[in-house]
């Protein structure tokens, strides 16, 4: 296999250094700088061939399956046909027996964010290198505004995002409101291409909104055609929660579960969802990690209210007995909020996943180090939350829900790629394989088996919540923006290759929404004329 080195990243060593800082933590296989001119492992380079011919394989889409050829030119999918003739000098891939899907988008993720103390340790280049080592080929990260500013935070992401080596959308959190940020979410919606608002009900004294914001904030998402997202805890009561377990004496990270129940995650959503409701826009529920909070979804989809609600692969496969080790090193990796719940949970919204009631896949990726989490120690309330998932969401996805027989590959490559792609608005240009899509594309082989390890995972961080986890079904092969950055079991990524992908307004989420106001409106009966005599 040819390899080239763009001409942009020919500079000094010094300056390459200074793109790969090292960590203390970083005992694993991520690319650093002292080997990233090896043939290593994680190799700074991609495949020079520009067209590629994936040859023999089923190609999957949420909608069909088909044994066919995928031609790629340029970045972009120009063909898929069965028996696809080229010649000598394109790259020719043999899929037979493997299926070729389209790469996974993860929906939530947290890249060099700053956040309870610290900063996450994976930033925009190290996280989706480990991302396209397992499939995920995009990705849509929180903008967090500065001091409430979301242009400031904006800018601040751009500059974050310069070394992304896969492409990226923004989200946009909002933590305050005043008619500057009315005014900001406007811009971000029409010049800068997001198109999702998150409000925050918990982290009280931080991130955390109340009720009068939200409303505020529900209106303007609708007035913009963008999707409002929350998380949903009720902060109050966990700040309460927090007391109490402090005052007992709980002070590890077993009080954390304890502070936050499903009764609080399952509260803020119907609370949500009732908001919502009575403003009539769609809303997004991030992080769905209870029964509690998937029952609220499920009522509000049957009764035909637009409500997304995303589990993550963390709330999907764990259970809370870990957060009762006594090595509080290894128990407080596990933190995140909401937390894992109780063994039942995880195995309800497996189901819930594969009946529809929830509709996609994220990993709410937020990597802290063993000396980062450990600021918590004598008190789980400064625990830096979050875990890893961006590199064994479409692996564990796959062994959970596929294999075992829960979902088709078709409703696979749904959660995990293409419904993702639908509610921001950027299908069929991502989570397809059809022509004229952006050749983002991945080869898995369902015969293949796969290990989950904290010493070959490409992180920067030094644990894995999934450490020693097995199964069927490896990515072998991925393909981003049309060159080949994964194959036998190499990394090939350039910084800076990356592309921001901007995303509309007005989703389909969106269809049929002033119909529905305007019904409403024609239901009042009113106002009714009086006479003032």
């Amino acid at each position: 296999m040819e390899f080239f080195l763009r001409a942009q990243f020919l500079i000094p060593l010094i300056s390459v250094l200074a793109l790969f800082p090292l960590s203390e933590s970083n005992n694993n296989q991520f690319c650093d700088a002292t080997n990233i001119y090896e043939d290593s492992e994680c190799n700074v380079m991609s495949s020079v061939s520009s067209k590629i011919l994936i040859k023999g394989g089923t190609v999957v889409n949420a909608h069909h399956k088909e044994v066919a050829d995928v031609y790629i030119e340029d970045g972009t999918i120009v063909a898929v046909q069965p028996n696809i003739k080229v010649g000598d000098a394109i790259k020719v891939i043999d899929a037979t027996g493997k299926f070729v899907m389209p790469g996974g988008i993860d929906p939530h993720t947290h890249l060099a964010m700053e956040f309870m103390g610290s900063e996450t340790i994976d930033d925009f280049f190290s996280g989706q290198a480990a991302a396209l080592a397992g499939g995920t080929t995009m990705h849509i990260d929180f903008v967090i505004p500065v001091d409430g500013s979301l242009s400031a935070g904006y800018e601040a992401y751009v500059e974050k995002a310069k070394r992304s080596c896969m492409d990226y959308g923004f989200h946009m959190a909002i933590t305050k409101w005043n008619e500057t940020v009315s005014e900001e979410m406007e811009i971000m919606v029409k010049e800068k291409g997001i198109n999702s608002f998150k409000f925050f009900l918990a982290y009280k004294g931080s991130f955390m909104v109340n009720d009068e914001l939200l409303m505020e904030g529900l209106k303007k998402c609708k007035s913009l055609g963008a999707l409002a997202m929350v998380h949903a805890e009720n902060g109050d009561a966990v700040f309460e929660g927090q007391k109490r377990m402090i005052e007992l004496g709980i002070t590890g990270p077993e009080g954390h579960a304890l502070s936050r129940p499903p009764v609080l995650e399952g509260e803020a959503t119907a609370r949500a969802i009732r908001l919502a409701s009575f403003v009539n826009t769609p809303l997004y529920v991030v992080h769905v990690m209870s029964i509690d909070a998937m029952e609220e979804i499920a009522r509000a989809r049957k009764s035909g209210q637009r409500v997304v609600g995303e589990p993550v692969v963390s709330g999907l496969l764990l259970n809370d007995s870990v957060l009762w080790d006594p090595d509080f090193h290894f128990a407080a990796r596990y933190v995140m909020s909401p937390p894992i719940r109780a063994a039942g949970h995880g195995t309800a919204l497996q189901a819930a996943l594969a009946a529809g009631v929830l509709q996609l896949v994220g990993t709410d990726h937020c990597t802290f180090n063993s000396t980062q989490k450990a600021l918590g120690i004598g008190d789980f309330r400064k625990i830096p939350n979050g875990v890893n998932g961006m590199e064994e969401r479409m692996h564990l996805v796959w062994d959970t829900m596929v294999a075992s027989g829960q979902i088709s590959v078709t409703d696979y490559v749904r959660i995990t790629s293409t419904e993702c792609a639908r509610i921001f608005n950027i299908y069929p240009r991502k989570g397809a394989i059809l022509v004229g899509s952006d050749a983002d594309i991945i080869i898995l082989n369902p015969n293949s088996s796969f290990k989950i390890s904290s010493k070959s995972h490409h992180y920067r961080t030094d644990t894995n919540v999934y450490e020693g986890w097995t199964g069927k079904g490896k990515v072998e092969t991925t393909i981003a923006g049309g060159r080949v950055v994964w194959e036998n079991d190499e990394l090939k990524v350039i910084p800076g290759a990356g592309k921001y992908i901007e995303m509309p307004p007005f989703s389909y989420l969106f269809d049929g929404i002033d119909k529905a106001d305007a019904e409403y409106l024609s239901s009042l009966r009113a106002p009714i004329k009086r006479s003032t005599t």
